[in-house]
Parts: structure tokens; sequence; C-alpha cells
């Protein structure tokens, strides 16, 4: 693709370009230019959403440019406040590096290995002295802070901000002075702390980097955004089937949002099937996005699990639990098979007829059930257990 051709495919996909005339002029330069992304660790699994902006990264890398992507073990122990109306528990230096471990496998997902530099925020800020924190944080006020909409909330609601919350964006920031990155992209959630990267490298006698905001892809509940926080999430090395009988929980009226977002598929494939079959729309959908990142064998399997438990069946793998023989109340039962975290929302599961055994409905979760022949319970619309008696 031409420079031009590139630019008017991410001004056509991006909800912000800071500035469009900069950004055209770098693609027009010839120079490889850096272009970084940066995701903290919370929990060990990518997802849909951060795809979108990654997408766009692998554009720029067919291009010839260099992807930079950081994954933020440091800002991970704080947490990004974006979008939060609390301070986030904090996580240990551990925990983030734990949860990093995956990344890698899952951005070359997107992303060609060969070509994508991974790195880890805390090779530079976990090397600054207080004084150069003090220097850092000397770059900007208090006022200009507040200024995000977040923070701005919650003061005005007084509900508490930590001080080493309001550090965040500066730190964020301060990867793009580190790394001298040309181009930043990330969700519309992230504008803040983007443009403070522009305004810390000026302060560093560096170039003011491009931003590039991408849309927040909504989450399966239909109501947040897509977030590992909130659990309503598509994870991008989910197992085949998993990934497969989440598609098909994508509400109907965000469809069109997730196949323009995160596949490749034309218009003209999808459109007609969102008009005629919602159905056939979301196995299309769920065959595209299993097959792009497991396989089309893959895709194919997670088609017939979900075929055989949308049926009414099981699937041919069933997780197996052995217990002792004897007699068991319903919700016990629920609650050993691993199907529920607790002894009452194992009771509320069999009282709202969320439990089958071995195909019938069982509502009275004090039901006493013999223990000796194998049972198969089923939770909701697909979560199963083998109960094996000893």
């Amino acid at each position: 693709m031409t420079p031009k051709e590139i630019f008017d495919i991410i001004r056509r996909d991006a909800v912000e370009i800071y500035s469009e005339e900069d950004f055209l002029k770098l693609l027009q330069s010839g120079k490889a230019l850096t272009v970084k992304m940066g995701a903290d660790p919370s929990r060990p699994d990518l997802h849909l959403g951060h795809t979108v902006p990654l997408r766009k990264l692998r554009l720029l890398q067919d291009a010839g440019h260099d992807i930079v992507f950081i994954i933020g073990d440091f800002t991970g122990m704080i947490g990004d406040p974006s979008g939060r109306n609390k301070t986030r528990v904090p996580l240990t230096f551990e925990q983030v590096r734990e949860n990093g471990q995956s990344y890698y496998k899952q951005v070359t997902k997107i992303l060609d290995p060969a070509k994508t530099r991974i790195t880890y925020n805390s090779e530079w800020l976990g090397k600054l002295s207080f004084a150069d924190v003090l220097a850092l944080c000397g770059k900007t006020t208090l006022a200009r802070i507040l200024e995000r909409d977040d923070f701005a909330k919650r003061y005005a609601a007084n509900q508490p901000i930590g001080l080493h919350e309001l550090l965040y964006p500066m730190m964020q920031g301060y990867d793009s002075v580190e790394i001298h990155a040309d181009i930043e992209v990330g969700g519309t959630d992230q504008t803040f702390n983007l443009l403070m990267a522009r305004n810390l490298q000026k302060d560093y006698d560096q170039p003011a980097q491009v931003v590039l905001t991408f849309p927040l892809l909504p989450g399966l509940d239909g109501v947040e955004k897509m977030s590992k926080s909130l659990d309503n999430y598509i994870g991008v090395d989910e197992e085949p089937e998993v990934m497969f009988e989440k598609c098909m929980r994508v509400p109907d009226a965000l469809l069109e949002t997730y196949f323009k977002l995160t596949t490749d598929a034309p218009p003209e494939l999808f459109l007609p099937l969102l008009q005629s079959d919602a159905r056939a729309a979301h196995f299309a959908y769920a065959d595209a996005i299993v097959t792009l990142y497991h396989g089309p064998e893959a895709a194919a399997r997670g088609r017939a699990r979900y075929d055989a438990v949308a049926g009414g069946g099981a699937p041919d793998a069933v997780a197996e639990v052995t217990l002792p023989a004897g007699e068991y109340p319903l919700w016990k039962l629920v609650l050993d098979a691993g199907l529920a975290a607790s002894g009452s929302e194992a009771r509320r599961l069999c009282k709202e007829g969320g439990i089958l055994v071995d195909g019938g409905r069982k509502t009275d979760p004090a039901e006493i059930l013999p223990g000796s022949a194998p049972l198969l319970i089923k939770r909701g619309k697909g979560k199963f257990a083998k109960v094996m008696f000893r």
C-alpha cells in the first residue's frame, strides 16, 4: 500500500488523529517509524478489544515500520485509572510479571513476531530516582491532571484519588519519551494519557508523537467496554470452544460493530446476513474469529461443541470430578462439581432453574440425589461436569 492508502484506511477507522497533517507527513517521510502500543497485564489475557488497535499496528508493520509493544509491568502495579470510579487494588510486581508472560504469544497472533519488539516499562521506570520522579512531575500541573474526566468526576464526588494514580499519565507518557515514539495507538479511553506523552516529548526536546485513537469494543454485556476486570471479554488465547461460544453471545445489536472492528470480513459478506438471519451471522462471526486465532479445524470443533450443547447434549470432553459414594443434596453436588463458587450461589442457581442433572431440570437445592452411578450436571448454557463416585 502507498502511504496515502494507509492514511485513508486509518483515518476511516480512527476516532481521532492528532494531527492528520503530521500523520500523513510521517507516512510520506520514507523513514521507518517507531509505533507504540502498551497494555497493563492486570489479567493474563488480551481480548478482542485490544485487537482493534493491534490490527492497525499490523497494517503499519507490513508497511515497514517498527512496532514496539510495551507490557506495563511497572504501571500495572498502579493500574490505569482510565474510566475508573475508584482506586484499583494494587498488584505486586510478581503478579503483573506473571500475567505478562502470556502477552508475547497473544500479541504475535496478530503482529509478526520477527518484526515486533516486546519490552517492559519497568526497564526504565524502575530505574528512576526520586529526584527523577520529582523532575518528571514538575513538567505538568495538578490542574492539568484534574482536567481528566475520570479524575474530575471523582474529585467532584469527594471520592478518594490516590497520589500514585495522578502519576499514571506521566508514567505512560514517559514510555514514549524513552523509546522516542513517532506514533502511539490506543483506545479512546487512553486519549488523555496519549496526549500527555506529546507534551512530555516536547519538554524532552523530542518531536511530539502522532496519536491515533480507535473505538472501544463493547463487552458481551452490551453495556460496558470490553474489559478483563469486568469479565465481559473474549480472550485472544481462550480455548477455541470457549471462544466460539462467547462469539455466539455477542448481542445482536452489536454484531455489525464486532464484524467491522475485529475481522477482515467485507461488509458485502456480513451485512446481508445481519439483515436476513441473525443466527447465521453469529455463526459466520464465530467461525471467522476462531479461524483467525486458532485455525479452521479449531473453528469446526468449536461449532460442533456449540451445536451439541445448544441441542441439549454434552460435549465430548467434560471435566470429571470424583466424590465418595453416598447421598448428596443437589446444591452440594453443584458446588463440589465446581459449577458454583459458593454454597449460596449453588442454591441460587438451583432455585432459578439453571441446573440440569442427566438432562432433567432440578430446582430444589435440598433434593437428595444418590451418589452411586455417574451424573452429568449442566449449569446454564454450556458449563458441564461429570460426577463420578467411588
